[in-house]
C-alpha cells in the first residue's frame, strides 16, 4: 500500500472547551478551523478534529500488551525517537497523568519501541510511540 500523509481523525468529546484547551495548551497543537460543535487541530502534521458528543457512560476497556493494560480504543502518532523523548518530558512537566508511563516496550525484540498512554479530558485514550529503527514499524 502506498504511504499517504497526513491522516485525519475525528474524536468525540463531551466538553469542547476543556478538550480545546488540552489539545492546544498541553499537547501544543495548533488550532485551525472551528465552530460551536467542533475544532480542528494540527497534531504533528495530521488533522485531528474534536467533535461535541454528549457524554457516554461506557467504561474504558483494556487488553494486555507486554504486561500492561492498553486502553482500547486509542489513537496517536508515531514520532521520531528524539521528538518522542522531548515530548514525553514536556508532558511530565505539564502534569499529564499517564495510564502507562513512557517506557521501552518489547525491549531487545523485533518491534522495540518507546510508548506512553494517557487520556484527554473526555476520556479518549492517546498513545504516542517511537521506534529507534523506523524500519521495524511493521516488522514481524
Amino acid at each position: 500500500m502506498q504511504n499517504v500523509t497526513p491522516f485525519h481523525i475525528a474524536i468525540p468529546v463531551h466538553n469542547l472547551d476543556e478538550c480545546r484547551s488540552f489539545y492546544r495548551d498541553i499537547l501544543d497543537c495548533e488550532e485551525g478551523r472551528s465552530s460551536d460543535h467542533w475544532v480542528d487541530f494540527n497534531l504533528f502534521g495530521h488533522q485531528l478534529v474534536i467533535h461535541y458528543k454528549p457524554k457516554s457512560n461506557v467504561e474504558l476497556h483494556t487488553n494486555a500488551v507486554d504486561g500492561k493494560n492498553v486502553p482500547v480504543p486509542h489513537y496517536g502518532v508515531v514520532l521520531p525517537w528524539d521528538l518522542f523523548q522531548s515530548f514525553s518530558k514536556t508532558l511530565k512537566t505539564k502534569g499529564v497523568e499517564f495510564i502507562i508511563e513512557p517506557y521501552i516496550r518489547f525491549e531487545g525484540e523485533v518491534g522495540e519501541q518507546a510508548t506512553m498512554f494517557f487520556l484527554d479530558p473526555a476520556g479518549n485514550a492517546l498513545e504516542f510511540k517511537s521506534f529507534k529503527d523506523m524500519n521495524q514499524l511493521f516488522a514481524k
